[in-house]
């Protein structure tokens, strides 16, 4: 099966490394920087419909299903599976999500490792004098894409315990923070104002923010408290509501359990949702401020312009989640929004930092 899948993980690279291969961008390393970008994006994506379709189980165990290496193979026990509980965590559709949401991870695992292969040859080749070609990241993002792929098998053997699946889209948003940062590295940008300086650590304050936010929301949606307040701005008809902040923030649990294994109280629910939707109003706040500064600056403005657009998609989908009962699509878009605002802010970074700057200190 581990050979089986294997294959499968090099087949299913073989496209976006012939996208690679046979496009006209002379500087190929760069471009599979980027693609590998894209492909991890897609990944967080269809990770986040895995999880709110309820099919991180829907192979029971790990690598593949039923120990097989596609649900086809293992069609006779999905099967038994669904018919003795037919909206349990194992069906046939659940099983290929998971299947695939497997299959891509593969791929973006051996572009990774194509990625370490081609820094290192061009790190050789120039005699360690070519910082484009430094290894560090792309070594870096080979051990956080193991590190993933092994909190990928505890939350199927952990059965969804709510810290190992939120761990595991923290680490998805690192591995696309650090493919930002080495594509920000191998592109050109235009030049900004000296003044664009100062918001380096502005930028660097948003990063740790949003991290914190994305975390709260990581914990909203494996404790399924998406609901827990149903209406909007209030909660339950009250600015604070009745909450269990004690068992709701207790980390290690199982899901729907207390740690002394009780079925988690309603108000721990309402204690997990109200203090991210606390919360955003700090980020949302913070990030508006910064990117309107960004908007000042030529060389910043079209990445402030999209994080504002995207904060305010974020406000939309988080509202329209309370308000029209959870829908799955805009859910999905909600999770990809946040990790469209790491990228942002981690292209913020690095040109507030790196971008070369303009002889004149006007500020556009």
């Amino acid at each position: 099966m581990w050979i089986q899948l294997a294959i499968k993980g090099l087949l299913f690279a073989l496209i976006p490394l012939t996208i690679v291969w046979v496009s006209n961008d002379q500087d190929k390393y760069r471009k599979l920087a980027w693609v590998t970008l894209f492909l991890t994006f897609d990944l967080i994506m269809f990770g986040a419909f895995t999880r709110l379709t309820d099919s991180g189980l829907g192979c029971p165990d790990w690598p593949g299903c039923y120990g097989q290496s596609n649900p086809f193979l293992a069609h006779a026990q999905i099967s038994a599976a669904q018919e003795a509980m037919p909206t349990g965590p194992v069906t046939v559709v659940k099983a290929w999500i998971e299947m695939i949401h497997r299959y891509v991870a593969m791929t973006v695992g051996v572009l990774i490792i194509t990625l370490v292969i081609v820094a290192w040859r061009g790190w050789i080749k120039s005699k360690k004098q070519n910082p484009k070609f430094s290894p560090t990241v792309p070594m870096v993002l080979l051990v956080l894409v193991c590190l993933q792929g092994a909190f990928g098998a505890w939350t199927v053997t952990m059965k969804l315990q709510p810290v190992i699946v939120t761990i595991h889209l923290l680490l998805a948003l690192v591995l696309l923070a650090m493919l930002t940062w080495l594509g920000a590295r191998q592109s050109e940008h235009q030049p900004v104002a000296p003044l664009a300086r100062q918001l380096a650590w502005p930028a660097v304050i948003a990063v740790v923010l949003l991290s914190i936010q994305i975390a709260l929301g990581g914990w909203v949606s494996t404790n399924y408290a998406a609901l827990a307040c149903n209406d909007f701005p209030l909660c339950h008809d009250a600015l604070v509501p009745e909450m269990d902040f004690g068992n709701g923030f207790s980390l290690w649990r199982h899901l729907g359990k207390t740690a002394s294994g009780d079925y988690l109280p309603f108000a721990a629910l309402t204690a997990i949702h109200w203090t991210h939707r606390m919360f955003a109003i700090v980020v949302v706040a913070f990030l508006v401020w910064l990117g309107l500064k960004a908007l000042k600056d030529s060389g910043l403005r079209k990445t402030g312009r999209w994080i504002l657009c995207i904060i305010g998609l974020q406000f939309l989908t988080g509202v329209a989640t309370v308000y029209f009962n959870w829908p799955l699509a805009i859910a999905v878009i909600h999770n990809g929004g946040a990790a469209l605002l790491i990228l942002l802010l981690i292209m913020l970074n690095y040109k507030a930092r790196y971008a070369p700057t303009t002889s004149s200190h006007h500020v556009v």
